[in-house]
């Protein structure tokens, strides 16, 4: 069905080409799991399978790439809108509606289809992806995961052949991520569909995988096999196949329930050095202290007026400090002398927009040095709460304060030491034409001295030149730049809306160190996020928001560890024990007398 004939893809003004000596061949009805680390050439093969590369992108395609028989060369995008339909990372970049309905309907339109075929085909695809209740909402209302819903939608509606997927459950919560995989195992299995998908959250969907095709790094032509002979030498891998390789499992596990066949040897081994499995939250046994040690309560806050940051952040994040996030609150990240007793608070808040209460009786305290994740479905209040605290939504009823002032009533040059916002998109802070050109702007918009944000940006991205243009960096290198940029004004609070998404694992452990050093360094992170893997590496607690209303609030093992839907996979395959991160399992294998 997808056929690359010695593929080579270079873009105008780069040294090397951004694809190499692709030869590979897809048949029909099957799922291909794209991966590799960021910058590898993911997107750029994607694009070469729906024509967008070089038709849309420009550059140079050397080789040859058929799909169902068509030669791209030959057929522009629009002339293969028939058999490839491509859902991109940026759901709002697909939209040319401006109401869900109308968007299922659009690919139709355009494809000349009968009206009473389009009429049950979008019924179908509205049950399908649980957007029935969406149907008559304006797309711009919709969270990031609902948009993302909509965009596979609109491409599913149209029956396309091939489907060509780029992060398609990025923003995506757990429960929503599963019902839009189902769709697609369906369509493998029952229609035949031919369905590549780049992922960056293999513990998702590896196991759905009939073939994994690996872009191991730039320059590297791409490796095609079974997802268990590929996961055995990927640089990228789930942390249930971090887990089998540290237990030395074989064959690998793909999934949770291939693992747990192997777990009792590890609990074993786990419990003879002194680990048990305690009920959550209580003392019996090892299992109760380990409990607390992998979810540290929130740090003690000391009174006083103003918000102090403590000094040496650049030397920190240059250090790339790491802790645990046990260690993150505990000694220099105890919160200074003169920092405020909370760094914000949310009381009795309700917030509606239009006719609908998007939170109801919201009561939430955030101290120094804390990091929460926020966590809970699609468009369950998340990226609203995240607003209140800004200042960007007014309450309807309640209270928020932020650093002791209403945000929502201060001016923004007052708050921007107080708060910053790192968006789901990134590119919403990045307006100019380089690197340099934001970080002076950044400068100048917090006050300080020429040069601060260079200075960050050199200690997180040292790789990338002053005149790089913003739309030319990975969708990681952006969200660092745009988390330069906001720190830039030492925020004592920071707020991050799915700062995950589009990351590999490597970005995402470089993430985890920076956000530590700044916790350790006294300032409260608040992150909403469905990645239920960074929750367990980072946040000291996590609260759950259903509703608009926050139905679990406390440390993160005891929540996690509790609900399925939430678990890490870790935690799900060495339960009973309260184990949630592969860096805790190796550390009590290799010190007995470590506390996780």
């Amino acid at each position: 069905m997808i056929r690359f004939d010695q593929v080579s893809v270079t873009y105008e003004g780069a040294a090397l080409p951004s694809l190499r000596d692709a030869d590979f061949a897809l048949p029909e009805g099957e799922l291909t799991l794209l991966v590799g680390p960021s910058g590898v050439g993911k997107s750029t093969l994607l694009g070469a399978v729906s024509g967008l590369v070089p038709h849309f992108t420009g550059g140079t395609l050397r080789g040859r790439v058929t799909v169902a028989g068509r030669d791209t060369r030959t057929h522009r995008p629009r002339e293969l809108a028939d058999v490839v339909g491509t859902v991109g990372q940026d759901p709002r970049a697909h939209f040319v509606t401006d109401v869900v309905e109308d968007e299922l309907a659009y690919g139709m339109e355009s494809l000349g289809l009968p009206p009473a075929v389009m009429r049950r085909r979008v019924e179908e695809t509205l049950d399908l992806l649980g957007l029935n209740e969406l149907r008559d909402r304006p797309i711009a209302t919709l969270s990031g995961g609902q948009q993302q819903r909509v965009a596979i939608g609109s491409v599913l509606t149209t029956h396309p052949k091939v489907l060509v997927l780029d992060e398609p459950t990025s923003a995506l919560d757990p429960a929503a991520a599963e019902e839009v995989l189902a769709v697609l195992q369906r369509l493998v299995h029952d229609l035949g569909t031919t369905v590549l998908m780049a992922e960056h959250r293999l513990e998702r969907v590896v196991q759905y995988a009939d073939r994994v095709l690996l872009l191991p790094s730039p320059g590297e032509p791409p490796r095609l096999g079974t997802p268990a002979d590929i996961m055995a030498v990927s640089p990228v891998h789930p942390p249930v196949v971090s887990l089998g390789r540290l237990a030395g499992w074989s064959p690998l596990p793909l999934s949770v329930r291939d693992a747990r066949r192997h777990a009792p040897t590890l609990r074993a081994r786990l419990s003879t050095q002194g680990y048990g499995g305690g009920a959550p939250g209580t003392g019996s046994g090892r299992g109760g202290e380990q409990l607390r040690a992998a979810a540290p309560t929130a740090p003690a806050p000391a009174p006083a007026p103003t918000p102090t940051p403590r000094p040496g952040l650049l030397a920190r994040l240059t250090a790339r400090s790491r802790r645990g996030p046990g260690d993150a609150i505990s000694g220099s990240g105890t919160p200074a002398a003169g920092a405020p007793a909370t760094a914000a608070t949310a009381t009795a808040l309700h917030i509606r927009r239009a006719r609908a209460e998007v939170l109801h009786d919201v009561n939430l305290t955030v101290a120094p040095g804390e990091t929460i994740a926020l966590m809970g479905r699609n468009g369950a209040g998340k990226s609203t709460l995240l607003a209140a605290l800004t200042g960007t939504l007014a309450p309807t009823t309640g209270q928020v304060t932020v650093g002791g002032r209403t945000p929502h009533r201060t001016p923004p040059p007052e708050m921007v030491r107080r708060v910053g916002l790192v968006p789901q998109d990134p590119r919403d802070l990045l307006y100019a034409d380089t690197v340099a050109a934001e970080c002076a702007a950044a400068d100048a918009d917090a006050g300080a001295a020429p040069g601060t944000c260079r200075a960050l940006v050199s200690a997180l991205l040292p790789d990338v030149p002053d005149g790089t243009h913003p739309r030319d960096l990975s969708e990681g290198q952006r969200l660092t730049l745009a988390l330069a940029l906001v720190l830039t004004g030492r925020p004592a609070l920071l707020l991050l809306d799915e700062p995950t998404r589009g990351l590999d694992y490597a970005a995402k452990a470089r993430l985890v160190e920076t956000l530590r050093a700044l916790a350790a360094d006294g300032h409260a992170i608040v992150l909403a996020t469905h990645d239920v893997e960074l929750a367990a590496e980072l946040a000291h607690r996590v609260v759950v928001l259903a509703g608009g209303e926050i139905v679990a609030d406390g440390p993160t093992a005891e929540v996690v560890v509790s609900s399925p839907a939430f678990a890490p996979q870790v935690a799900k395959i060495l339960a009973p024990g309260h184990w949630l991160t592969v860096s805790q399992v190796a550390a009590a294998l290799q010190d007995p007398e470590a506390t996780p």
